[in-house]
């Protein structure tokens, strides 16, 4: 069980799918019946019944728990879930807020599937539609490209300035120590590199003096140059992180929460990284070759540092100090704390004011911004894998750039063009005569510039292809102008240069036998996506051919995908 109830005091356990565990007290509540059985609901929402699976979320229905067995009890109602009517129900979830009844809702609806038995029309009414309608809230749009690349310029320019400085303190630190024992750059790094991180009281007592004398002396700055050198600090986590992703494009949770054990190296230059999303569970990322340099030059950064970190904090990925002069680490990177280094770093948007950094929209604009060409159109290929292809419509593709936009628009003149053609009747001849083609189809030879040796070439074979009769093989409808067409053998069944003449029959015939092989071994829908269109298509032209000359073309006809131009992968079974 991902979730125990626990009866004294009442509670709930949960165990969630990253080893982490929380423990919820119910106790003193007016109403211990409806409590538990609604933590008995709650418990089948939890992982793997259900997709809660963090302790914050957990938390969040439990507060809404509460307030329910609160109110009713105020109402009067001293029974359980079961004992729940109608009115009651509504009385509550009509009052708000809007996140109370939506958890509360299904935390009855928990309870039913838990096997619990509830009043009459009680779990119509929390299945049905919500009182209070969540407002729509319009995700935010990708960054402008302009600020994107401003934002990734000053990232990765911090990143490196940082790193050369601190190659060079490592050097320094593994040199020789000169006579004197100045206080200067290179002497502070070697003392680091014995003592870790610090504070600046202490290591004035490391060089033998007082804090007052240190900083009058001035080595104060000096130690603070140091000390950033040595070991990575605020400012500089913050441009990793961010870097990392607009790199990678993982959920700003995910790369927050990291550990050194969630990368896995495979080979030189991959790394198979796994992380912790808040809203769902563990997910993994092959990383792209940008993030695994960033995460080679983080690693070999924060090493220093870790190596003076215990445990459990030496296994978070990212390492960092407050601040100069102070021993003390980060604990946590805020949106506060992220907005003052924008501020502090000159990082302005295109209305000339410091960019408001959302590092969800880091994603948006990863994904927005990450080449396409290689999509075949699979349903699969989805930014995450717990987004359905419209939900990512939704949130990613309508927040677009001017590029893509016109990218868009393009695309989908071209699908429209290609209904038009589709949409037109296919051109079949039953006598194999030039005039009859002429005569029958005045308008076609207008509209290709059909000349009479043209139509003659058409009706005597020479512009045969395997489906038909090609009016122009260069034409550019399936692929680049001025080369030969490189459509399959059943596009030909919906393209407007097509003739058709009962030569064709016997091939035509071959192809309604491979989409017959084609519809037993395939979807339904998969085949009526790729070639429900070409099968119907060829139905109608084989019934303008005379059913005698039909029947004598069907005897040359074998049944196999020998008999059809076929690619390896769209051979049949």
């Amino acid at each position: 069980m991902s979730a125990v109830i626990v009866e004294e005091p009442l509670g709930i356990r949960c165990v969630f799918s990253d080893g982490s565990s929380a423990g919820f007290s119910l106790d003193q509540l007016p109403n211990p019946r409806l409590a538990r059985d609604l933590a008995v609901g709650l418990a089948e929402l939890v992982h793997p019944h259900g997709s809660v699976d963090t302790a914050g979320s957990v938390d969040h229905y439990v507060r809404s728990l509460r307030a329910m067995v609160r109110a009713l009890a105020e109402q009067g109602f001293d029974g359980g879930a079961g004992d729940l009517r109608r009115g009651q129900a509504a009385r509550f979830w009509m009052a708000g807020p809007t996140h109370a009844e939506a958890m509360t809702r299904s935390l009855v609806e928990g309870f039913a599937r838990s096997g619990g038995v509830l009043g009459d029309g009680v779990l119509e009414l929390a299945a049905g539609r919500h009182f209070n309608i969540q407002p729509n809230r319009r995700p935010l749009p990708p960054y402008p490209e302009a600020d994107w690349a401003r934002l990734t310029t000053t990232c990765r320019r911090l990143a490196d300035e940082s790193y050369a400085a601190h190659r060079q303190a490592l050097a320094w630190a593994q040199g020789q120590r000169p006579a004197g024992g100045e206080w200067t750059a290179e002497n502070f790094c070697r003392l680091l590199a014995r003592t870790g991180p610090v504070s600046t009281p202490e290591f004035a007592q490391v060089v033998s003096v007082s804090v007052n004398v240190f900083r009058k002396r001035g080595g104060m700055a000096v130690f603070h140059d140091a000390v950033q050198a040595m070991f990575p600090h605020l400012d500089t986590l913050i441009a990793y992180r961010l870097l990392f992703g607009v790199y990678s494009g993982i959920v700003p949770d995910g790369i927050a929460d990291l550990v050194v054990g969630d990368v896995e190296w495979a080979g030189d230059s991959t790394v198979l990284l796994s992380y912790v999303k808040g809203r769902t569970a563990a997910e993994s990322l092959n990383l792209p070759r940008p993030a695994v340099r960033l995460l080679e030059q983080w690693l070999a950064h924060s090493q220093l540092l870790r190596g003076f970190t215990a445990p459990p904090d030496s296994d978070k990925l990212w390492l960092g100090m407050s601040q100069a002069g102070n021993a003390r680490m980060v604990r946590e990177v805020d949106a506060v704390a992220v907005q003052r280094w924008a501020r502090r770093f000159g990082v302005l948007g295109e209305d000339g004011a410091p960019m408001k950094i959302h590092r969800s929209r880091i994603r948006t604009t990863h994904q927005s911004m990450r080449e396409k060409s290689t999509w075949a159109g699979s349903a699969r290929a989805t930014i995450d894998p717990n987004h359905t292809p419209a939900v990512e419509g939704d949130h990613y593709l309508s927040a677009t750039t001017p590029a893509q936009r016109h990218l868009v628009e393009t695309i989908v003149e071209d699908a429209q063009h290609d209904l038009l053609r589709r949409a037109h009747p296919p051109t079949v001849i039953t006598e194999e005569d030039a005039a009859a083609l002429a005569a029958a189809y005045p308008q076609l030879a207008a509209d290709l510039g059909l000349d009479d040796t043209v139509i003659a070439e058409l009706v005597g074979g020479t512009r045969d292809v395997f489906t038909a009769a090609c009016g122009d093989q260069l034409a550019g409808l399936h692929g680049p102008a001025g080369k030969p067409c490189p459509a399959r053998p059943w596009v030909c069944l919906l393209c407007p240069l097509a003739v058709f003449a009962p030569r064709h029959a016997v091939n035509l015939l071959r192809l309604k036998a491979f989409f017959s092989r084609q519809w037993r071994q395939m979807p339904a829908a998969q085949f009526m996506a790729v070639f429900g269109p070409y099968a119907a298509r060829a139905e109608q032209v084989l019934e303008r051919f005379d059913p005698a000359a039909l029947a004598s073309a069907s005897a040359l006809v074998a049944g196999t995908d020998d008999e059809i131009p076929l690619r390896p992968e769209e051979l049949t079974a």
